[in-house]
């Protein structure tokens, strides 16, 4: 299994979006839960976000 690991703009907190490389997206307070995502899929995802905070 991956690491997963913190957004760099998570707070401190349990209150973040992890992210493991391979594996999926989780929410920090929910580890066990986790959504799988492809590696194309968030390229595209970080491609699009990129986009969005350029403007």
């Amino acid at each position: 299994m991956s690491t997963w690991r913190k957004s760099s703009h998570s707070p401190n907190s349990s209150d973040c979006v992890e992210v493991g490389r391979g594996i999926g997206i989780r929410d920090s307070k929910a580890p066990a839960a986790h959504v799988p995502v492809s590696g194309e899929a968030w390229s595209a995802f970080l491609q699009h976000v990129t986009r969005v905070t350029q403007r």
